[in-house]
Formats: C-alpha cells, sequence, structure tokens
C-alpha cells in the first residue's frame, strides 16, 4: 500500500480501539464516594435501607417484615437488589434508584472531613470518581461536599452497562472498558474504595488499590445483629463483634450491583468478607461503634483511615 494512502477503515477503527493507555506517567485515581469520601454510614445509608424496604414493599404489595426478607434474599442471589427486582419483577432501574435516593434535606446528611477539597487538589494526577450510585446523586453530594471541580469525571450506575447488561463494581469488563475509554494502562490507575470485596475482585487486574476504612462503623455491642452464621448468644461479645464487622450494609451490595448507593442497611459497613445480613426491624437512632478493622489484605496495597494519609501512604509504599 503506497505511504501517502490512508489505512483501510478496519485498520482505522482497530487503531482507534486500542488502549494505548495514558502515556504521560500521571497516575489516574479512581475514587468510590460513599463511606470514601464522605461519611455515608451517618445518616444517607440508614435512609436510603428505609426507602429501598418501602420500595419493595410497594411493589410487591407486601408489610416491610416480608419486603426486608426479599431484599436480602435477591442480595444474597444476585449480589444487588435491584438485580433481583428487575429480573424478578421488571422494575425500572431508574426508577429504582430514584426511589431509594429521595433526599430533600441532603445537604444536611453529608459529612466531610476538613481539609478534603485541598488534599484531593494536591494528589498529583487525574481523578475519576467511579460509583455505583446514580448521576443525580453523586453530583449533588460533590456539589455539597465542595469537591465536584476535583474529578475530571463522574462514571456512575448509568454508565456502567456493558454489552445490554448492568456490569457494577466489582465488575472486571466494566473496568476494563473504563481504563480504556480514559486512556490509562492499569498500571496506572488506583482504585480508592472502602468496600474491600471490590478491592480484592480486582487484585490480579494491575491496578493498584487503596483501603479507606475511616468510615467504616459497627453497631454497638449491645445490639447485635441476627447476622447469618454468626456466633450465638453464648459466645463472647469479640467474636459477635467480629462476625459483624464481616458484614457488610446491604446498601453496599446495591452500590456494588450497580444500583445506586450501596444499599445500606443500619447495619455495619464492612470489612472483609460481605455477608448479607437478615432482616430487622427499623428502630430509631441506633448507636454505632467504629468497626474493628483487620490487617492490610494481601490484595490491598495501601490502607488509610482518610484521605489526609493518601499522598503519603503512597509515597512511603514507593507508588
Amino acid at each position: 500500500m503506497p505511504a501517502s494512502l490512508p489505512p483501510p477503515r478496519r485498520v482505522r477503527a482497530r487503531l482507534r480501539r486500542r488502549p494505548a493507555g495514558d502515556n504521560s506517567g500521571r497516575t489516574v485515581w479512581l475514587f468510590d464516594l460513599d463511606n470514601t469520601l464522605h461519611d455515608a454510614s451517618h445518616a444517607i445509608f440508614p435512609a436510603i435501607n428505609r426507602l429501598m424496604t418501602a420500595y419493595v414493599a410497594r411493589v410487591l404489595g407486601c408489610d416491610e417484615a416480608t419486603a426486608s426478607r426479599v431484599r436480602v434474599d435477591y442480595w444474597q442471589r444476585y449480589g444487588a437488589t435491584l438485580l433481583g427486582m428487575i429480573r424478578h419483577h421488571g422494575v425500572d432501574p431508574a426508577d429504582f434508584l430514584r426511589a431509594a435516593h429521595e433526599f430533600p434535606a441532603l445537604a444536611g446528611m453529608v459529612r466531610v472531613q476538613r481539609g478534603l477539597a485541598a488534599h484531593l487538589r494536591r494528589l498529583p494526577g487525574r481523578k475519576l470518581l467511579v460509583t455505583n450510585a446514580p448521576q443525580d446523586y453523586a453530583r449533588a453530594v460533590l456539589d455539597i461536599a465542595g469537591i465536584g471541580h476535583c474529578f475530571e469525571r463522574v462514571v456512575a450506575i448509568e454508565q456502567m452497562w456493558v454489552h445490554g447488561h448492568l456490569r457494577p463494581k466489582p465488575d472486571r469488563r466494566m473496568l476494563r472498558r473504563l481504563l480504556v475509554q480514559a486512556r490509562v494502562a492499569p498500571h496506572r490507575a488506583v482504585l480508592v474504595e472502602d468496600t474491600v470485596s471490590h478491592l480484592k475482585r480486582y487484585a490480579g487486574t494491575g491496578i493498584r488499590t487503596a483501603w479507606v476504612t475511616g468510615y467504616l462503623r459497627a453497631m454497638a455491642p449491645s445490639r447485635p445483629h441476627d447476622v447469618p452464621g454468626a456466633p450465638t448468644s453464648a459466645q463472647d461479645d469479640g467474636s459477635r463483634r467480629d462476625a459483624a464487622v464481616r458484614s457488610t450494609l446491604e446498601a453496599e451490595e446495591d452500590r456494588r450491583a450497580g444500583h445506586a448507593a450501596q444499599e445500606h442497611s443500619v447495619t455495619l459497613v464492612a470489612a472483609e468478607s460481605q455477608v448479607p445480613q437478615a432482616p430487622q426491624a427499623q428502630s430509631g437512632t441506633v448507636p454505632r461503634v467504629r468497626a474493628r478493622v483487620p490487617n492490610r489484605p494481601a490484595y490491598v496495597d495501601i490502607k488509610v483511615q482518610s484521605m489526609h494519609q493518601l499522598q503519603r501512604r503512597m509515597r512511603r509504599n514507593g507508588s
């Protein structure tokens, strides 16, 4: 083929699809939102939990206790209540997400650490928000927190469809597509998450991982949860708390499944394995204690309590 002629159409298309990667050498930060950049366990997760339960009850025409059991069952079977509701009841994902994120007073529910925007700005490299929450909710939280300008792109649940299927975190296909779109090589990316099961799922993909533990909480020992496989009342409180810490907000799992912001239960934000929690009657303000977080797993590159520590720990880790 003469050098003056352009390559054939198929060759040009293949070149456009080629994941050249970010050749600038800059780090690309992939930030989670809830319980990573702000304290969602304080008020938002419990509210989403109630809204999701109410939605399931309305669609099924059942009482709250039954709706809660159905929600947990779908979480166990499909990894997210939303996916079960779509499969068995034909719900509209957008309608489900809207109903689960109706927050007239969201500004009063968002808690962020002082100086968060400054710490994010000091992190060298590009920053993307990657959340299983819906777009409108994610942008509203960023605006309230005053950090929206820190991110070049918001990748929310609406952008996580792959080949006609919803593929939220921790789906590897979705992440690979995102890296190609962002033109970044995996070894240049750092996933910053509070959900350790997501980090575990992405082990072996070549990306680096940072586990944020500062907002992980557990219920007070006086209010242990009826977790499947949890110790009986005859066992000590320490074992009970450890079992609780290994369990995760069903909310978080719904985020993971892509519906919008983890299916937040008033229970605990997970630490290690994500065991669904049994239905629980709603109550008023529930006392919480900070979770006893396990040591850093081998598939986690660094563990930090807050964004304030992130850059320092990455440097110390040689990243």
